[in-house]
């Protein structure tokens, strides 16, 4: 069995430890001390890394209560060696595992929600509840959230004893064994957690809550605190920033001048279609073919003005009408003709070139890597 520091002091950053196990693990080596400070993978969070003398600690792991710090060099069994840990990736994972807390905390007090999975990655930090949440429920549980912080509640981790564990009102999202570890929050939640945490509630900084991704009739959100709370502020501030400079307004009127100019675009690209199509139409008109299978190149058109040329093409001269418009590495087409003849035609197609595409009936559409001379020449054979 290891000391777990950690249990006792979250902010141990630095301690001394006997080495009691150094053993082969894969390509690395699997170190068992007497006692850490190294928090080992669970309550889904991952580990702490850092050193120990001078073999780097990539991960840390428990069984049995015997904690294995996975090393990239052996450490002599029986000497005394310092461990150091990534406080910085210590610190903010705490800020987060702390936030989820008092978040969940708040949820289960204000709606009842109960707290069924919970993953915090090096990115990004999700929470699970059996419920779903409308968005004014969900500020809800942020404004209330925050506020436990500007009130600095205070932050409490014990093993309680049988007895006093058993009067105790505590959430766990699983059912455990052996001895329980409870995190107690001031006024706000009471919890089974084994991670390390924050004393006061004022270390985790602003808690701001995002997504909200519907998940078997509950709801999953993403949460983040402290230091990547900020980071998150500061890289939208500079989107926003950059928006309004763009379209010449303020920046709490970014989402009114973004609105304008997708109106705009749309107006444009209305009439950008009607373009297109009176072009379409007037090469109708003009089209006088020579041949039963034709090609027509025409830069600039989507698949379904595609669509609606080969068609247009089709109805006017039979035979098999084909329109490609240039994409990158090739081009786009759609195929019209008679059913019989169009899906001979086309399997020869695709037997030509790396085609991508199908379609059944007298319309055949897809995209084709070729160029304009490959193409034309195919067209101009017997194919």
């Amino acid at each position: 069995m290891t000391e777990k520091l950690y249990d006792e002091d979250s902010f141990v950053k630095i301690f001394d430890a006997v080495v009691l196990e150094c053993e082969k693990y894969h390509d690395n080596w699997a170190v068992v001390l007497d006692k850490t400070a190294f928090f080992p993978e669970g309550g889904g969070q991952q580990s702490d890394i850092g050193t120990i003398d001078n073999a780097a600690v990539s991960d840390v792991q428990i069984t049995d209560d015997i904690i294995y710090h996975i090393t990239d060099t052996p450490l002599p069994v029986g000497a005394t060696v310092t461990g150091v840990i990534d406080f910085d990736r210590r610190f903010d994972f705490m800020q987060q595992h702390s936030g989820e807390h008092i978040v969940s905390g708040v949820a289960h007090s204000l709606f009842g929600c109960e707290n069924v999975g919970f993953h915090l990655g090096a990115d990004i930090v999700t929470l699970d509840f059996d419920k779903f949440l409308n968005k004014e429920q969900i500020l809800k549980i942020e404004t209330e959230a925050n506020k436990k912080v500007f009130e600095n509640v205070k932050f409490f981790t014990y093993y309680p004893d049988e007895n006093t564990l058993k009067s105790l009102n505590y959430r766990s999202k699983k059912e455990l064994q052996g001895a329980i570890r409870i995190v107690e929050i001031e006024n706000t939640d009471i919890c089974a957690c084994c991670a390390p945490h924050v004393k006061t509630a004022g270390e985790i900084g602003l808690i701001k809550l995002s997504g909200g991704e519907k998940l078997r009739g509950g709801i999953r959100l993403e949460i983040k605190c402290g230091n990547r709370a900020l980071k998150d502020y500061n890289e939208k501030q500079e989107n926003i920033s950059a928006i309004s400079a763009a379209l010449c307004v303020k920046q709490s009127e970014a989402f009114i001048g973004v609105d304008r100019l997708l109106k705009q675009m749309g107006e444009l690209k209305s009439e950008l279609t009607s373009l297109k199509r009176q072009i379409i139409e007037n090469k109708v008109s003009a089209f006088n073919p020579k041949s039963d299978i034709t090609a027509e190149f025409e830069n600039g058109l989507e698949i379904k003005d595609l669509q609606h040329y080969a068609d247009a093409l089709y109805k006017k001269s039979g035979g098999i009408r084909a329109v490609f418009s240039g994409a990158e590495n090739g081009f786009a087409f759609a195929v019209c003709g008679d059913e019989y003849k169009l899906q001979n035609w086309f399997k020869a197609f695709k037997e030509s070139f790396a085609v991508k595409g199908g379609g059944r009936g007298t319309m055949v559409q897809g995209t084709v890597k070729a160029d304009k001379a490959q193409l034309s020449a195919l067209f101009n054979s017997e194919l």
